[in-house]
This record gives structure tokens, sequence and C-alpha cells, in this order.
């Protein structure tokens, strides 16, 4: 099976072990592959209001063995604490479970907003049992790197990859005092590291190579993948198999991700 400890990891702000490549299932893959990637033990999950494949999987599988899960998602409406409340519980009605794993602002900043009122209701949400652990999706790094040392979030989701690795300055280093979770997105760039850019004569990433450049990453937990079809779910997780980069992929990967930067 390859790493296990690669493709595995406890992670001590959700109080879960994990499979690493998190599912996201708002890119095409349909129903039967949800409950595939689910039966394979990919237990991390993105549920948004887009996700409407997602549900009778989740439910089926949460009824089963709801501990096993890890269930994240954000409200539809992040500005104001009554759209943050509403959202999560909208969200524990759909899934029919009693508390959510992770419950999140998305994009802070531009689709939500860290504010007295949305911090209150995360609190409230936290303390009263219905959500265990909270966090934010955000694109600026700097604020990242701030609210990684000195906030009440227990996991960031944060933009990593190839051509993006500024994490690694912003953020990473704020990581040590309190160590909250990160889940990486984007590992592919929407696709941009999955064909090769002007003028560049080598070898070209698949899907799995980048999940495995965000994973080689000590301080990355999780990475979210959107298979838009249960082969490319397979891909995905065979990828794993192969364990963190060697030291001349890193290099071909970080080359790769300058070249797509430009």
């Amino acid at each position: 099976m390859g790493d296990v400890d690669f493709a595995r990891r406890f992670v001590p702000g959700l109080g879960k072990t994990v499979h690493r490549l998190g599912l996201a299932a708002n890119y095409g893959i349909d129903e039967h592959g949800i409950r595939a990637a689910l039966d394979r033990g990919v237990n991390y999950v993105f549920y948004t209001f887009r996700s409407g494949k997602l549900v009778a999987p989740l439910n089926d599988a949460l009824r089963g063995d709801r501990e096993r899960f890890v269930i994240a998602t954000v409200p539809l409406v992040g500005y104001f604490g009554g759209s943050v409340r509403r959202g999560a519980e909208a969200a524990l009605k759909k899934l029919k479970t009693d508390y959510l794993d992770v419950y999140q602002l998305g994009w802070l900043g531009v689709g939500s907003a860290w504010t007295e009122g949305t911090l209150r209701e995360l609190r409230h949400l936290k303390e009263s049992g219905k959500v265990r652990a909270l966090g934010v999706s955000i694109h600026d790094r700097k604020r990242a790197g701030r609210l990684a040392e000195d906030s009440p979030l227990d996991l960031l989701m944060i933009r990593y990859n190839a051509a993006h690795p500024g994490a690694e300055q912003d953020i990473f280093p704020h990581l040590a005092k309190r160590k909250p979770a990160v889940i990486a997105y984007t590992a592919t760039s929407w696709r941009k590291l999955l064909k090769a850019p002007r003028g560049w004569s080598g070898a070209v990433p698949t899907a799995g190579d980048c999940y495995r450049f965000c994973l080689s990453s000590p301080h990355v937990d999780v990475v979210l993948s959107g298979p838009a079809s249960e082969q490319q779910l397979d891909e995905n997780l065979r990828a794993l198999d192969k364990g963190p980069l060697s030291p001349d992929e890193h290099t071909w990967m970080r080359d790769f991700g300058k070249a797509v930067h430009g």
C-alpha cells in the first residue's frame, strides 16, 4: 500500500486520523464514484451547497460510522453572525448529523468577514458542540500567518501548489505556536500545472504529482482533490502510494511551477 504514514495522519486539531487526500465533489464525480472514495478510506470530505451528489452517499456513510469521517463545510453567506449560524444548522440538517467536524468561513476577506458577530457565532457553535473545529479558507497569506499565530482557529485552508509556494514563507513558519491544521487546495493551480507552458520541453506533472508535492510538506495535513470521475480518483489514490516526492522530483516540480507561474 505504499507509505502508510504519507497517506494517513492523525491531526491533533481535528482529533482524528485522516486520509490525506480530501474529497471535494463539485467537479464532476458521480455518486458511484463518491461511494467508491468513501469505501477506499477517503474520510476528509468538503461539503458545500453545490455538493448535492454528496448528500446520499455521505448520509449512508455517517450512519454507518460517524466518528470515522471529518466533515468540513462553509456557510453560503459568511458576513453576519445570523447567516453563519443558519449555515451550520442547514448543513447539520442536510447531512443528518449531530455535529460538524470543521466549520469555516469561506474566502476570508472576500466571501466572508472576520467580525465580532461572526466570531461570536463561531465560538458559540463550538461551545454548544455543534461544531468541533473552526477554520477559514483564505488567499491573503500574510493575514493567514497572523491568524495561525494568534486566533481561535483550529484550521486554515490555503492555496498551496508548485506554482504558488508562498505559504512556505508567509504561513508555515507561523504554525509552531498553536499548530492549527492545514488544508491545501488548488493543488493543480486550476489545472495550469497539468499542461506544459510555452518553452517547456520536459515531463509534465499529473494531478497525483501535484497532490504529492503538497503532501510532501510536513506542514500540510490534507490536500483537497476534485476528481471529475472515478478513474481520476483511482489515479490520485494510486499516486499517493508512491509516497513523498524524491529530491529529483521535488526539483522538477519546483522548476515546472516557476515556468507555469512565469
